[in-house]
């Protein structure tokens, strides 16, 4: 019997990787070791005891007794706050799943390369902030990581034993979010409600919005980078609003091969799952004679800044990305909470990045989670403080 843990269990990827547990024979095929999750401590509770997991864990201190009495009766051990996680992460298990949003999701991962485990990752932001750090680590203790996000999957899928000299340049689409098709002049005065709702995917809040700022695509292209170690020039997006091809890998003979699948994050998930082998998986099948056609476009950066500024990233190195996703993460907060404008979080993200450019150590690539986690409050800071003085214009 395999054993599993899944980290960030009650968001959208979570809650896909429990479907397909529970799908594919639930607590009599699979050992769960450890669940988190955040404040759906009745959600959590119930993917516990269904799946007779050993530990179930919520990162708000202060849940800890409420989780406590919603699993009272049960053999399931609770715990909380960021430092359990991280403890969980440290259990022994064949599988674990890093599905946690944000610069958290970091040393959980982090503490699974340490004992050599394999990680699902889905946790964009640990390769964003900290690539070579997580690569190192994983390389060091033996440990393997396999792609969850479904662009990287792909990517993976599609190049298979191909030794990268013979790859001329991968490419990963986006659907173009919410806003793609609006007018340039519209989108200043974009919604929360407005920049939450995907055409195509289903997902969380702040990943939907990302998708709608293309921020979630920059930080691809920049895990694309650091996890197949591909040239940030052969790199490349397009816009793609059927989101039916997620990748295509292109070889130096002319030939592509691309991976097409239903905008169904359940493939990712049970690709890794199943890896080295596939299952069948509850996916709907492709009919492309009913799809009838399929439409790609060049990104328009002026639409999109979001994908200039990880190219910038990319050729600066050292810290940027640890910046970049820490400015990310907070000027999205201050759009949730009405303090600016959908554009102006491009702007505090740029802003964020000129003024540490030239603080000493930001060319130097972090070799170390405090560091990194520095680098990432630093960048927080800028951005906030560009917030406070240009929002609410």
């Amino acid at each position: 019997m395999r054993s599993v843990s899944i980290f960030g269990a009650t968001g959208s990827v979570g809650e896909s990787a429990y479907d397909l547990l529970i799908r594919s024979g639930g607590a009599d095929r699979w050992r769960v070791v450890a669940l988190s999750g955040g404040r759906n401590i009745a959600r959590l509770a119930e993917m516990a005891r269904t799946l007779r997991a050993e530990m179930a864990v919520t990162a708000h201190p202060e849940l800890l007794g409420d989780l406590a009495e919603v699993l009272g009766g049960s053999d399931v051990q609770v715990s909380a706050g960021a430092d359990a996680i991280v403890a969980a992460a440290g259990m022994e298990a064949d599988w674990t799943l890093s599905a946690i949003v944000g610069a958290a999701g970091l040393p959980p991962g982090l503490r699974v390369l340490e004992r050599g485990g394999t990680l699902a990752l889905a946790n964009k932001e640990s390769l964003v902030a900290a690539g070579r750090l997580v690569m190192g680590t994983a390389a060091r203790h033996g440990a393997r990581i396999l792609p969850v996000d479904s662009e990287h999957s792909a990517i993976f899928q599609a190049l298979g034993s191909d030794d990268l000299e013979n790859v001329e340049n991968v490419t990963i689409t986006a659907s173009g979010g919410a806003f793609r098709d609006w007018p340039l002049d519209r989108l200043e005065h974009a919604t929360v409600d407005e920049a939450s709702t995907h055409p195509n995917w289903a997902m969380g809040q702040r990943i939907t919005i990302d998708s709608a700022s293309m921020f979630n695509k920059a930080l691809e292209i920049i895990e694309t980078h650091e996890f197949f170690g591909i040239e940030a020039d052969r790199i490349r997006v397009l816009v793609h609003p059927e989101s039916i091809v997620h990748a295509m890998v292109t070889h130096c003979d002319g030939g592509s091969i691309a991976h097409l699948g239903a905008p169904d994050m359940r493939h990712a998930i049970g690709y890794a799952l199943n890896w080295p082998d596939r299952a069948a998986l509850p996916v709907a099948k492709l009919d492309l004679a009913a799809l009838g056609t399929l439409s790609f476009r060049a990104p328009d950066e002026t639409r999109w800044p979001a994908l200039r500024l990880a190219r910038e990233v990319m050729a600066a190195g050292g810290a940027a990305g640890a910046a970049l996703n820490g400015a990310k993460e907070q000027a999205l907060d201050d759009f949730l909470a009405g303090r600016i404008r959908f554009t102006d979080m491009a702007h505090a993200v740029e802003a964020a990045l000129d003024d540490l450019t030239g603080v000493a150590g930001f060319t130097t690539s972090p070799g170390d989670l405090a560091t990194v986690l520095d680098w990432d409050q630093r960048a927080r800071q800028s951005a906030a403080a560009w917030a406070a003085r240009h929002g609410g214009r």
